[in-house]
């Protein structure tokens, strides 16, 4: 493979989705010619591929992209098919070029080291800029006692499950008690399934999408402006007054704040509706502890019971899967995330924009696309960087 001359001027953004798309449009509005690889079969095909019932946790406000806000017609809390939609919309009106079905396997220095490769499932290709945006949910995540276990029901990662129709009259196990989890397990409750029981390894913290008619997180960006005890000393006391106690049903408080939680391990929080608690009160939905193994016709429970099912639906997460693609260049640290998440370069000519754990994520990425594009613009102007923020 020759890796030893760029091909072409243009900046390379690798993935489709809120990040991807809003850095191309920010770098085009600039004048820098610009091409987004994608490797699904459309734009956007991580988000259009998510479960028929999404919706956003976080409300339209802090949600949209920079000069792109979302139609009042989409409520507080825009739903999978909208977001696509809106994510095509923006795409069309800032003239983003996306050349679909192309998979970028591995990126490496050219060999001048003025610029970089990307190996693709269509051959290499070679440019000075890449920007990398494929997103902190881009690999489904499987716990060990998944592979190769006996049973024989069925067993499907929430980025395969669509609805609860296939559900109907049979007993599901939900494994992982985040918002997708706890959505999935509502969904199935009160859409036929016979008995929906919900695993839960480590209790989350439990807020409610919106109360009193609004939403929750309005008050999300001054939160992160305080100190974090504070913060989740606050949103405790919040869970309290308009979740309640559910030390009986199975969800005894959780052992972190969601914020400490957050920060640590990009997890810690369950954005629910009011359904979904009443689900889980009257029994709709059953706690069990976390699974320790399938056997044929069930699952295993780490306080040694264990229970019949017909189905397992994991909403065990997802990962950046950045080790393949750029494990080799010393630019990722815990989690899997880019060391540089804030739009800076990681490495010359190579940056990450996406990479953050927050709420009102797909908002906040508008804002950093919008620096690498500035300061990619600048480099290329050949001025000096200004300071990080």
């Amino acid at each position: 493979m020759d890796r030893g001359r760029v091909e072409t001027d243009q900046v390379l953004v690798v993935g489709s989705g809120p990040a991807g798309l809003a850095t191309a449009a920010e770098l085009l509005r600039r004048g820098i010619p610009t091409t987004v690889l994608e490797r699904g079969e459309r734009p956007a095909a991580a988000w259009a591929g998510r479960y028929d019932g999404l919706r956003f946790n976080t409300s339209r406000w802090w949600s949209a992209l920079p000069g792109a806000p979302f139609p009042r017609s989409y409520g507080w809390f825009p739903t999978r098919d909208q977001y696509v939609d809106y994510l095509d919309a923006y795409a069309a009106r800032h003239h983003v070029p996306v050349r679909t079905g192309v998979e970028v396997r591995r990126i490496d220095p050219t060999d001048d080291r003025d610029g970089w490769t990307l190996t693709t499932g269509e051959g290499a290709v070679n440019a000075r800029h890449v920007v990398v945006a494929t997103g902190i949910a881009n690999r489904p995540v499987l716990p060990g006692w998944a592979h190769g276990s006996p049973f024989t029901g069925t067993v499907v990662h929430s980025a395969a499950y669509r609805n609860a129709g296939p559900y109907r009259d049979r007993r599901v196990l939900v494994v992982g008690a985040g918002s997708s989890g706890m959505e999935i397990a509502h969904e199935l409750a009160v859409g036929g399934a016979a008995e929906v029981l919900l695993s839960v390894r480590t209790p989350p913290n439990l807020l409610l999408r919106s109360s009193g008619g609004l939403p929750t997180d309005l008050p999300v960006p001054v939160f992160f402006r305080l100190p974090v005890p504070l913060v989740d000393g606050m949103l405790r006391r919040l869970q309290r007054l308009t979740v309640g106690d559910l030390s009986g049903h199975g969800l005894p408080p959780s052992p972190e704040g969601s914020i400490a939680a957050l920060m640590a391990r990009g997890a810690g929080t369950a954005i629910v509706d009011r359904g979904t608690v009443a689900s889980i009160r009257d029994g709709s939905i059953r706690v069990v502890p976390a699974v320790s193994g399938l056997d044929t016709t069930g699952a295993r429970f780490t306080d040694g019971r264990r229970a019949d099912v017909d189905d397992v639906v994991l909403a065990t997460g997802f990962s950046t899967a950045l080790e393949e693609m750029v494990g080799h260049l010393d630019v990722l640290g815990v989690l899997g995330l880019p060391r540089v998440a804030d739009g800076g370069e990681a490495a010359p000519g190579l940056r990450f924009v996406g990479y953050v754990y927050r709420p009102g994520l797909t908002g906040f990425v508008g804002r950093l696309a919008r620096r690498a594009a500035r300061e990619l613009a600048r480099e290329r102007r050949g001025a000096p960087a200004p300071a990080p923020v």
